[in-house]
């Protein structure tokens, strides 16, 4: 699938860093460091935009080595970039160590998926269909 993206970065484009990714890596725009304390968050500049077809979103999502070596994630986890958005994509990031951490020029700071989706008609009703599982939720299979 094509995608239309303008890239006013610095950066290339995102890219699959393997045969089978589902996210391409997306750098941070910015030309200093933006140093990160516990628990704060700031929103990265990404210098692209796209234009993604109808049915189609963009997720921003963690990348999984800064997650779990720096305890840097992405806030709004997935985020989502609408088929009718055109502003530039930037990333919420936030740090949730207790070590400070520094977003370099250039640094790989986030994946971009692209997905298919729906949209739905609600239907109102009064009751739902049983299932084995019912209303249970949030642990309530036990694991």
């Amino acid at each position: 699938m094509k995608v239309k993206i303008i890239n006013r970065s610095a950066f290339d484009l995102p890219k699959y860093e393997t045969e089978l990714s589902a996210g391409m890596d997306v750098r941070a725009n910015i030309t200093e460091s933006i140093v990160l304390k516990p628990l704060e968050r700031a929103m990265v500049p990404t210098g692209l935009f796209v234009e993604l077809p109808a049915g189609y979103e963009l997720q921003v999502r963690p990348r999984s080595g800064l997650a779990a070596k720096h305890g840097l994630t992405v806030l709004n986890s997935p985020g989502t970039v609408d088929a009718d958005y055109r502003g530039e994509i930037r990333v919420i990031l936030v740090n949730l160590s207790d070590e400070p951490f520094e977003v370099k020029p250039g640094e790989r700071i986030a994946q971009f998926v692209v997905a298919r989706h729906e949209r739905v008609e609600w239907t109102a009703a009064e009751e739902l269909s049983e299932t084995e599982r019912g209303a249970g939720g949030f642990g309530s299979t036990g694991k």
